[in-house]
């Protein structure tokens, strides 16, 4: 795994705490909505720059597949974060279709991985 992969990872990792700070920026008000606001723009910000510096370089990413598994990193770390912090439901189904989504983001990081 060349280092634009792992750029990429620590990305998606980014967007999932971006979105989780929108979830807490509806259950909060005053100054601490204010902080879960900063905290959304500082993220958002680096997890694009983060997307974008995983296409380019030495051994750039596809823009397709980096940005596919940037959002496929940021949906299943947003599940896992509604489920941890949210406490959102966790069924059969919902499980199920978040690893075939795992699958799919590791199918396309070895499958790009070749070219």
């Amino acid at each position: 795994m060349n280092i634009n992969w792992i750029i990429l990872i620590i990305g998606g990792v980014f967007e999932s705490i971006f979105a989780m700070s929108l979830g807490k920026m509806q259950q909060t008000s005053g100054k601490e909505m204010w902080l879960w606001l900063a905290i959304f723009l500082a993220c958002v910000s680096l997890s694009m720059f983060l997307l974008f510096k995983s296409m380019g370089g030495n051994h750039p990413i596809p823009t397709g597949t980096a940005y596919a598994v940037w959002a496929g990193i940021g949906a299943v770390g947003t599940v896992a974060l509604g489920i941890l912090v949210f406490r959102e439901p966790v069924t059969f189904w919902r499980i199920f279709f978040l690893s075939t989504l795992i699958i799919s983001i590791v199918g396309l990081q070895f499958t790009s991985a070749h070219h």
